[in-house]
C-alpha cells in the first residue's frame, strides 16, 4: 500500500502546494524530508511561482463575494482549479528533472474562498476548493489535503496551521522566538525558550498586504499588484486620526485564539474606507500599512507573556520597509529573514504543507490546539490514493 510504502522510505520528496490570501498565484516547494515530529528534517530542493492572470484572480475574488458567486461557479471552479494546481505540478517537476513516479507526495493547501471561525458556541465552517482527488488522479502521486476541516469539527478555528512546523523548525532552548508571517493576514506564533507544543501561542493578528495589495490594484488600475518594498507608503504621511479610529476594529481586541481573512479585511473593506476618507493615494498607503503594522504591534504587547529575543520574519510583507521599519522602531528586538535558518521566507508556508502532509502519513496529530482553540489534538488533512 502507497502510505505503508511511504512510511517506510527514509527520505521523502514531497511538494507542497499553496494559494494563499493574496490570490497572486501557485506556489510549489519541492522538499526532502526525513523523519517526523520532533525528529523531522526538512530541506527545500525547489521552488517555483506560478502567477494566476488577471482574470482568474477576478474570478477567484468573486467566488468569495456572496453577491457574485453561486453554487455552480464553486463547483466549476473546485475543478478547474484542482487542474490548474495539477498541470502546474506536472510542469514543476518536469522543469527539474524529474517524473511522477519521483514524487511521494504532495500536499496542497487548496484556495480557501471562505473561512468563518466558531462563534458564540457555535461550530465554525471553511471551504478551501481543489479538489485533491482532481490533483491526485492526474499527476498518478498520493495526495494530502483539506487541512482544516478536522480542527473545526473540534471547536477550532482551523487556522493558524502552521504554527505546528513553527515548533518543529524554529523551537529553541535558550530563546523566546516570535515568527512572524505577513502575508495576505498577519499572523504569528510565540515559540518560549525550551517550551513544549501545550506551551506554543499562535494566532492571526489582523490584516498583513491584503489592504494594501487591493489599495494598489485600485490606485494603478490593475497595473501593479502590490506596493514593492512599501516604498509608496514611505512617500506618505500616516492620518493618526484615521489610524486610531482603524484600531478600534473587534477583530484586533478579541483574545487569542482567533483567525481571520478577506471576509473581515478583504475588497468590501477597503472599498468603505475610500469611500468614507479622502486622503491621496500616499497617504491612504502610509495610513493603511501602518494600520497593518500597528495591529501587529498590539497583538504582540496585549497578547504575548514575555518579550522575544528573536523575530523570525517571512511572508511577503517581510519585504515591506514602511511595515518591518516600523515595527523595528517599535518592539526593539532584534529581526531575521526565515531564510537565516534555511527556510526561504517566499517558500516558508508550501515548505510547511509538506511537513504537515508527512505528519498526516505518520499518523501524527498535527493541529495546535493551543493555537486554534480545538478540544483536543487531531490528525489533519484527507489522503487520496491513486
Amino acid at each position: 500500500m502507497k502510505i505503508e510504502r511511504y512510511k517506510q522510505k527514509k527520505k521523502k520528496l514531497v511538494i507542497g502546494l499553496m494559494s494563499g490570501t493574496s490570490l497572486d498565484g501557485i506556489d510549489l516547494a519541492l522538499t526532502e524530508i526525513e523523519g517526523f515530529f520532533l525528529k523531522t528534517k526538512v530541506k527545500l530542493k525547489k521552488f517555483s511561482f506560478y502567477p494566476y492572470n488577471y482574470n482568474l484572480q477576478k474570478k477567484i475574488l468573486n467566488l468569495c463575494n456572496p453577491k457574485k458567486s453561486n453554487l455552480n461557479l464553486i463547483s466549476d471552479y473546485n475543478f478547474k482549479l484542482a487542474k490548474l494546481f495539477a498541470d502546474s505540478i506536472l510542469k514543476f517537476i518536469k522543469e527539474i528533472n524529474l517524473t511522477s513516479k519521483d514524487i511521494d507526495l504532495i500536499a496542497s493547501h487548496g484556495q480557501t474562498i471562505y473561512h468563518s471561525p466558531p462563534l458564540g458556541g457555535k461550530m465554525g465552517n471553511t471551504l478551501q476548493i481543489g479538489d485533491i482527488s482532481v490533483i491526485s488522479n492526474l499527476t498518478g502521486i498520493l495526495t494530502v489535503g483539506d487541512f482544516r476541516p478536522a480542527d473545526m469539527a473540534l471547536g477550532g478555528q482551523g487556522a493558524p496551521l502552521v504554527p505546528y512546523v513553527d515548533y518543529l523548525i524554529f523551537r529553541n532552548s535558550k530563546k523566546n522566538r516570535l515568527v512572524l508571517n505577513i502575508g495576505g493576514i498577519s499572523n504569528l506564533t510565540y515559540l518560549p525558550a525550551s517550551g513544549g507544543l501545550k506551551d506554543v501561542l499562535a494566532f492571526d493578528c489582523g490584516p498583513g498586504n491584503m489592504i494594501i495589495d487591493c489599495l494598489i490594484k485600485i490606485f494603478t488600475k490593475g497595473k501593479k499588484k502590490y506596493d514593492q518594498n512599501g516604498s509608496l507608503a514611505l512617500k506618505g504621511k500616516i492620518n493618526f486620526k484615521i489610524l486610531k479610529e482603524l484600531m478600534k476594529h473587534p477583530f484586533l481586541k478579541k483574545i487569542p485564539p482567533k483567525s481571520t481573512g478577506r471576509e473581515a479585511f478583504g475588497e468590501s473593506f477597503t472599498f468603505n474606507l475610500l469611500k468614507k476618507y479622502k486622503l491621496s493615494q500616499a497617504d491612504f498607503l502610509a495610513t493603511l500599512s501602518a494600520f497593518t503594522s500597528e495591529a501587529v504591534y498590539y497583538n504582540i504587547k496585549k497578547f504575548i507573556p514575555l518579550k522575544a529575543d528573536e523575530i523570525i520574519l517571512s511572508g511577503g510583507g517581510a519585504y515591506n520597509n514602511f511595515i518591518i521599519n516600523y515595527l523595528k522602531d517599535k518592539l526593539k528586538v532584534k529581526f531575521y529573514l526565515s531564510d537565516y535558518f534555511g527556510i526561504p521566507l517566499f517558500a516558508k508556508e508550501a515548505i510547511s504543507f509538506t511537513v504537515l502532509g508527512n505528519e498526516t502519513l505518520h499518523s501524527i496529530p498535527n493541529n495546535l490546539p493551543s493555537a486554534t482553540g480545538a478540544s483536543k489534538s487531531t490528525i489533519l488533512g484527507k489522503i487520496c490514493l491513486t
